[in-house]
């Protein structure tokens, strides 16, 4: 083999090798970014903080139910059957509406989560489709579709300063 042969087989091959380099799929850990980004931490903060406060609220009320229903039951013997009837039904709406309420909640809250999620995603994509065109990446999959893979090919961390920078809160009403 000449020196210019052996020249060209260089050249190629290092060519050839950051080709294949640069077409190399990256992974990112998409549920490690919800979690811990600055705009994703705020958001479930926030609605943990939302949960917390109406299912306090629920509890108050359903121990005031029981404790109602302890009176209604040892008045049983006291007030009359039409009375007695009267009393239990009212004490049966009051525990259907208070179900409702903690539906309510529970839906708001998802809703809620939903949106933040999605408005997270939304400031994400272009994030990651720049990245993608700095770092010559054709392919981006999350962590949790990967079985093994080289740590190398994680992109979790940079695209997550990316987002804190740019992101540091999501609207949630």
């Amino acid at each position: 083999m000449t020196l210019r042969n052996f020249f060209l087989f260089l050249i190629i091959f290092f060519n050839f090798e950051t080709s294949v380099l640069a077409d190399t799929p990256s992974y990112l850990d998409f549920k490690l970014i919800l979690n811990k980004s600055i705009a994703g931490k705020k958001a479930q903060d926030t609605l943990q903080q939302q949960l917390d406060s109406g299912i306090k609220s629920i509890n108050s009320k359903q121990k005031n139910l029981l404790e109602e229903e302890k009176k209604i039951i040892q008045q049983k013997k006291v007030i009359s059957q039409e009375e007695y009837v009267k009393k239990v039904n009212n004490l049966r709406k009051k525990v259907s509406d208070l179900q409702k309420s903690k539906n309510q909640l529970l839906d708001k809250i998802g809703k809620q989560r939903l949106k933040a999620r999605n408005e997270l995603l939304k400031n994400l994509n272009p994030i990651i489709k720049q990245y993608m065109q700095e770092n010559k990446i054709r392919l981006v999959v999350d962590k949790k579709n990967i079985i093994l893979a080289d740590e190398k090919l994680d992109i979790t961390n940079d695209i997550l300063k990316l987002l804190n920078n740019k992101l540091k809160s999501i609207k949630l009403s």
